[in-house]
């Protein structure tokens, strides 16, 4: 989708910042379902709210727009889209106690939006379509494409750490393994290659793909698909003996457009393997290469925008929670009594 068929920051801006009147009550509907536009009848404001309030966390704190996009993708793989990443466990068993979630940022952020959501339109907006129109407003302000978000989840009330680090692809995973994870969700290989796509943002920690330098196959070996002088790079980056140097060193995916939502991404894994070995991943399979070479040639993104943003709403769609199914929480860390 071109970037031209976006709204002015003005404009959603002005849209926040109106007070809200009498709201008028939702209209019932036939069959529940996801639709674009879900709160218009009761939380008009809903969406600008989000943008104004995405564009001043980002203005704060660019670097947690992939973090705030990745939220949502760690959402809907565990559980459905249901808000419940964001669930608090005293007994430190929810989902954001999971090993992959352990290095998530991003949950002031939500509860900082939803709490301004409370105040004008109470017990409304879920925690789950907050997750998921922050994303779309994390990959648009990343300069990335505006897409219309479906709205109408439920937050649901089950938290198991257990879940997220059985339902979540590790970057260690080669293509069959990443195609198994995806196709559980009823995601295509080429939902996968398109959503790989997010890598153009963010920053990694060594932890993340350690082995792939000095481990590969157990016999203290290097991936042999990875670049040799993308690997030395990385090397000096994250050396063999770190003494807790890989836990604080930040590695962007996509070098020299970290904080850019361009198609760079597909260069850099065409060129030199990618970062994780997911990345890698991508050029073994006939479908999934196809489209890396395409998106790595392309002279414009308008052709990849489109299909991220067809991407993500169908992985948006994933199991959710509607109408008497799920809840709509106060604030998204704590259970309803």
């Amino acid at each position: 989708m071109s970037r031209e068929r976006r709204p002015p920051l003005a404009l959603a801006l002005a849209v926040a910042a109106a007070v809200v009147g009498v709201l008028a009550a939702a209209s019932p509907r036939a069959e529940a379902e996801l639709q674009v536009g879900f709160y218009n009848a009761t939380c008009p404001i809903a969406e600008g709210v989000v943008f104004a309030e995405m564009h001043a966390i980002l203005h704060e704190d660019p670097t947690l727009a992939p973090s705030l996009l990745r939220m949502h993708y760690h959402d809907c793989f565990v559980q459905g889209c249901d808000g419940s990443i964001m669930l608090r466990s005293r007994r430190g068993t929810a989902e954001r106690d999971a090993t992959p979630n352990r290095s998530m940022r991003g949950y002031d952020a939500i509860e900082r939006i939803k709490a301004r959501l409370e105040t004008l339109c109470p017990l409304t907006v879920s925690c789950a379509d907050i997750i998921a129109m922050a994303a779309r407003d994390a990959v648009y302000l990343s300069k990335g494409p505006w897409y219309g978000v479906e709205t109408g989840r439920r937050d649901g009330n089950v938290t198991v750490a257990e879940y997220a680090e059985n339902d979540l692809a590790p970057p260690d995973s080669n293509i069959v393994d990443v195609k198994t994870f995806f196709s559980v969700k009823s995601l295509t290989a080429k939902d996968i290659v398109v959503l790989f796509g997010s890598h153009s943002i963010g920053t990694s920690h060594c932890e993340a793909f350690r082995k792939r330098l000095y481990n590969f196959t157990g016999a203290m070996d290097q991936d042999p698909s990875l670049d040799a002088g993308y690997a030395r790079q990385l090397r000096k980056l994250c050396p063999r003996r770190h003494g807790g140097r890989g836990r604080r060193t930040k590695v962007p995916m996509d070098p020299g457009s970290g904080f850019t939502f361009d198609l760079s991404y597909y260069r850099h894994v065409l060129a030199t393997g990618g970062l994780f070995q997911s990345d890698g991943s991508l050029l073994h399979d006939a479908a999934t290469r196809g489209y890396v070479e395409r998106m790595a040639n392309a002279s414009s993104p308008d052709e990849y925008y489109q299909d991220f943003a067809a991407a993500m709403v169908k992985m948006g769609r994933t199991d959710v929670l509607l109408d008497s199914l799920g809840e709509v929480r106060a604030t998204c860390g704590v259970f309803v009594d």
